[in-house]
């Protein structure tokens, strides 16, 4: 089994290649819209978490619990994009609609 480290390192490790390759694609075609780019990395990166969560098979896994309805495999979807959102540095910007001035 993966140490936590060797987890970690993987996770930073996909997620700096991804950014990466949305900048090659930004890079590539300077006219593409970059929420185009985005989306398109996320359609892909939605699809790939979507297949590595499918549950086994066996009804009583308890490893596939969390995962074993199509509406559960959605909320943890959501959950995680939740937590890798607010903790990015561009959660919040200084152009948001909603910030104050003094």
């Amino acid at each position: 089994m993966d140490s936590p480290e060797q987890e970690d390192d993987v996770f930073e490790l996909a997620a700096q290649q991804t950014v990466d390759l949305a900048n090659r694609i930004a890079d590539e075609y300077p006219d593409a819209d970059l929420w185009d780019v985005a989306s398109g990395i996320l359609a892909g990166a939605v699809q790939y978490w979507l297949y590595s969560r499918q549950p086994c098979g066996d009804p009583f896994c308890d490893a596939c619990a969390e995962v074993s309805t199509a509406e559960q495999r959605m909320r943890s979807l959501l959950d995680e994009i939740r937590e890798s959102a607010t903790q990015s540095d561009y959660y919040h910007t200084p152009h948001d609609s909603n910030v104050g001035t003094a």
